[in-house]
């Protein structure tokens, strides 16, 4: 049975479930979701003889949302893992990500490989520093109407995702999944910030099959607090790619896990395609190839759970 408390970390709160015993498996969730994310991985990973915690990371569900926006930064978030792998009693840990978790793992893994026994990351690549800051690069070649740009202009999205949360999470979901996208064609997320994203989003008269009326209550929920602190992540992108320039060129050593769906919005971006190609040569910790689920969208560990958790469940065991 999954179990819930608070645990004090860097000075915050965070929201943990919690089930199982063994290895640590801290699984970090993504925009616009929560620990909930998980709640197909906890019995079969449980059951696999490891210890699983998924938080609600800071800015998300139950967990502190803090005002400032610098306190969002890549460092603040790999923090908060370091911190909750000690709090859990625990000196070393499996971290696995999905969509903005995945960084966060990613990053862990690359700061911290003394504290990681594995990383495995689910639609976000491993990351490889670019030549320039990131909302800079999406603001020249999109014209300023990549969601990244449009998410950085203050109080906007926050105020149009929040007007009617259920049907922003409804849409979003919907619309970046492999539902919606029957023939394969993945599109650029581009904004008109004239007209707001969601006023182009499809709006599914039936939820898929994978997605039910008890997840969207999960996640309204989970947003009662509001958008802001979890599109203050985005808000700090050119800040981590600041922060960061210590660790240009520095390659992820500990054993990982790369998996993605082949109707994603997120491995479509531009140079992402590439980059997973050259992943094997680039990364020669990469367990193996990087394992493409077949007309899976965005949602990775929740359109696709049974293929994840076994892929999940051997690279555990692997480096166990």
């Amino acid at each position: 049975m999954v179990e819930h408390r608070m645990i004090d970390v860097n000075g915050i709160q965070l929201h943990i479930a919690e089930q199982g015993s063994g290895p640590l498996v801290v699984l970090l969730h993504g925009f616009p979701e929560s620990w909930h994310s998980w709640h197909h991985q906890f019995g079969p990973l449980a059951d696999a003889g490891f210890r699983v915690v998924a938080p609600d990371q800071r800015g998300y569900g139950r967990s502190d949302h803090p005002d400032d926006v610098d306190a969002y930064t890549l460092l603040h978030l790999v923090g908060d893992v370091v911190a909750l792998i000690h709090a859990l009693g625990e000196e070393k840990a499996f971290v696995v990500g999905h969509d903005w978790g995945a960084p966060v793992a990613w990053h862990t893994a690359l700061l911290r490989p003394d504290m990681v026994l594995g990383v495995a990351g689910l639609s976000v690549p491993p990351p490889f520093r670019g030549t320039q800051p990131p909302l800079a690069a999406m603001d020249k070649l999109f014209d300023g109407r990549f969601y990244w740009n449009y998410f950085n202009r203050p109080g906007v999205a926050d105020a149009e995702f929040g007007r009617d949360v259920r049907t922003t999470l409804r849409k979003f979901f919907y619309a970046a999944s492999g539902d919606a996208a029957p023939t394969g064609e993945v599109m650029q997320p581009l904004v008109d910030p004239g007209q707001g994203w969601l006023a182009t989003l499809p709006d599914p008269d039936v939820l898929p099959a994978w997605l039910t009326e008890d997840d969207l209550d999960a996640l309204t929920e989970s947003f009662s607090h509001g958008f802001t602190g979890a599109l203050n992540w985005y808000r700090n992108l050119d800040r981590n790619w600041e922060l960061t320039a210590a660790w240009d060129n520095a390659t992820i050593t500990r054993p990982a896990l790369y998996v993605y769906g082949d109707r994603d919005l997120v491995p479509a971006f531009p140079g992402t395609p590439d980059l997973i190609g050259k992943l094997p040569h680039l990364m020669p910790s990469l367990w193996r190839d990087p394992i493409k689920l077949t007309g899976c969208g965005h949602w990775t560990q929740q359109e696709r759970p049974d293929e994840v958790n076994t892929a999940l469940i051997e690279f555990l065991k692997a480096n166990s």
